[in-house]
């Protein structure tokens, strides 16, 4: 090979040279992310101190604390004083004297209240230690009700045990400790969402422990609580928390409500996704 021949292929193989490494270039993979693209910083979730067994959160409100139903008023006389027991700390069903429900409007919420049937109840099925929250009142004897009844040693229709979503959703369990001891429901209520003309938009939903057991997992409610037909819905908005009286001597204490906030209304436009330094 002469001289001018390998100059000239030498010549060829560096003009090709910056292509090889320009389409290798292209082929490199991209950089890795950085973690620091999917922090967010703001806003900040409310400093909320935690309760106890016998304290309520710093941001609840507090419904029952032991002293008086100056939160309660009866729905036979609407806007009067609620006429249940209180005594130790406790109140108890006055039977005769009609549901009680909360002076405020609650939409979505969590709540937790404590009851107990007396270790004395006699009766059997749905006769031993009945009542019922009922999330949202709609009328002296409306709502959405999650039955209270003693379930220890006491059978009864599986959709109208305690902690059931009265003829419509059997609990996952049967979490009930026996008469005379203290019981615990924790809920969380999704209130339904109406269109102008009443038309419904989404259901209500409801999650319950009872005694920090599940036994209601979000479940999706065909309308209000009935006895007897099949449950509808029907317009309304804001509603109070009632207590029933089904005749039986049931007692409570403890409770209290956190009302939630959606996602929506705790974003602030405008508002970093993280600080400018850390």
């Amino acid at each position: 090979m002469t001289g001018s021949m390998m100059i000239a292929r030498t010549a060829v193989a560096w003009i090709g040279f910056p292509a090889m490494v320009s389409a290798t270039a292209q082929h490199q993979a991209p950089p890795p992310p950085d973690p620091k693209d999917t922090e967010v910083w703001a806003p900040e979730p409310a400093r909320v101190a935690p309760g106890s067994p016998a304290a309520a959160p710093s941001d609840a409100i507090v419904l029952f604390g032991g002293q008086d139903l100056r939160e309660w008023v009866s729905t036979a006389s609407p806007g009067q004083p609620a006429s249940w027991t209180v005594k130790d700390g406790v109140f108890t069903v006055r039977a005769g004297s009609g549901n009680i429900q909360t002076r405020r409007l609650f939409t979505d919420y969590q709540i937790h209240l404590e009851w107990r049937v007396p270790a004395s109840a006699t009766g059997s099925g749905q006769g031993k230690g009945n009542s019922g929250l009922f999330l949202a009142s709609t009328g002296i004897d409306s709502g959405y009700e999650i039955q209270i009844l003693d379930c220890a040693d006491n059978r009864t229709y599986a959709n109208g045990q305690a902690a059931s979503i009265y003829k419509q959703h059997i609990p996952l369990a049967n979490a009930c400790a026996a008469a005379g001891e203290w019981q615990t429901y924790d809920v969380l209520w999704t209130a339904p969402r109406f269109a102008s003309d009443g038309a419904l938009l989404s259901p209500a939903y409801v999650t319950a422990l009872h005694n920090g057991v599940l036994v209601q997992h979000h479940v999706a409610l065909q309308g209000e609580s009935v006895y007897a037909g099949k449950p509808s819905y029907r317009q309304h908005g804001a509603a109070p928390i009632k207590l029933q009286d089904h005749g039986d001597p049931v007692s409570f204490r403890n409770i209290w409500v956190r009302p939630i906030a959606t996602a929506a209304s705790l974003t602030r436009p405008g508002q970093a996704a993280r600080p400018t330094s850390p």
